[in-house]
């Protein structure tokens, strides 16, 4: 009798062996990370959906290609960020096409949509709450390789090595992008006090 969940590895693998099962169990897992990933990304919500679909359907299709070389989890989020970034790509193209303006229009997004999703702490003090969610702001506004290595390592609580891995880039390139980061949160919130 087992007692004890399988490894997010032993599923992969019991997934190339075609056990739907175990593809749901990783979903499940997943679902609720790959789409925060996705949004911190794409900053929508249908085509957060659609990009962490996506990406499972790629992980479905190509779980025999996991060589457990890195954790399972660095590489589901290294297809999600590579789903999300092609959607960019295509959608970049799209727009240029039909001569689409770059940003959202004013008033349109749901006030939730512009939040990221922090971690909620009951207990914690409004203030502290305010001055968190201000933070959480300033991401957003950081490009998007530096947003998504903050996003990963705040709260998916990635190294160095796992981001790298994730973005294909090397480890010092992570560490500019989140050296630059943290840099301007610093200096934004310097600025504040």
């Amino acid at each position: 009798m087992e007692t004890l969940a399988p490894s997010d590895e032993a599923l992969c693998k019991r997934v190339a062996e075609r056990d739907g099962g175990a593809f749901d169990d990783l979903v499940e897992r997943y679902q609720e990370r790959a789409y925060r990933i996705a949004w911190s990304i794409v900053r929508d919500r249908e085509d957060a959906k659609d990009c962490s679909q996506e990406a499972f359907i790629r992980l479905h299709e190509s779980a025999g290609t996991f060589a457990g070389q890195a954790k399972f989890s660095t590489w589901f989020y290294r297809i999600l960020v590579n789903c999300c970034l092609d959607h960019q790509r295509r959608r970049r193209g799209w727009r240029r096409l039909l001569g689409w303006g770059g940003g959202a229009e004013e008033g349109e997004s749901d006030p939730i949509e512009r939040q990221p999703a922090p971690f909620v702490d009951p207990i914690e003090a409004v203030g502290a709450e305010r001055h968190m969610s201000q933070i959480w702001e300033a991401v957003e506004e950081l490009s998007p390789q530096q947003r998504t290595a903050v996003l990963l390592q705040c709260r998916e609580e990635l190294s160095t090595k796992e981001i790298a891995a994730v973005l294909h880039l090397s480890e010092a390139t992570v560490r500019v992008h989140l050296h630059r980061a943290y840099t301007t949160l610093k200096r934004r919130f310097g600025e504040q006090s």
